[in-house]
């Protein structure tokens, strides 16, 4: 299962800024995997002083994007695994920014959110183990939207990689 594989309409345009950010021929697994050792190595050498940084009034810090990475990755992984089991109950929204305050991230050391997010991480990488390329083609409705099971899971990797460049731009 690549990214090749995917079309538009298995996922609603909002997606396809994440989307794009994959190389063609991604293979879910492998993205997946490598994902986690891009994100890792990438937090592990933002400078202390910058962790609780954020670029502008209202932005998240940086543990704060990481903390929301893990979030998103949570949920997204529920809308892929929901409708990989075929289940055609509309999933709702969510609101990012609500998630935030409540997760206490920046009190958190980032070994502990690294931790979680590896933890996270892994449990993604089982399910998809667990999922065949067939069910990862069934499409459900997420956020009032069409979306396939793969392409939850596809945009959680490109997702990763929006937020480590705008890291890169604005904060470091």
């Amino acid at each position: 299962m690549t990214t090749s594989d995917l079309n538009k309409k298995e996922f609603d345009i909002y997606y396809k800024r994440y989307i794009n950010k994959l190389p063609k021929n991604v293979n879910l697994l492998k993205g997946f995997t490598r994902g986690k050792n891009n994100i890792m190595d990438f937090f592990k050498s933002i400078p202390k002083e910058k962790l609780n940084h954020s670029y502008a009034p209202r932005k998240w810090s940086v543990k704060e994007i990481l903390q929301h990475l893990i979030d998103t990755e949570r949920i997204f992984m529920y809308r892929c695994f929901r409708i990989a089991r075929n289940d055609k109950t509309a999933l709702a929204s969510f609101d990012q920014n609500i998630y935030i305050n409540p997760s206490n991230a920046s009190n958190k050391s980032i070994e502990t959110l690294l931790d979680e997010f590896s933890a996270v991480r892994e449990n993604s990488i089982s399910l998809i183990n667990s999922l065949s390329d067939e069910n990862l083609k069934y499409m459900g409705n997420s956020n009032g939207g069409a979306m396939s099971a793969r392409a939850a899971a596809f945009i959680i990797i490109g997702h990763d990689i929006w937020h480590m460049n705008i890291i890169k731009e604005k904060y470091l």
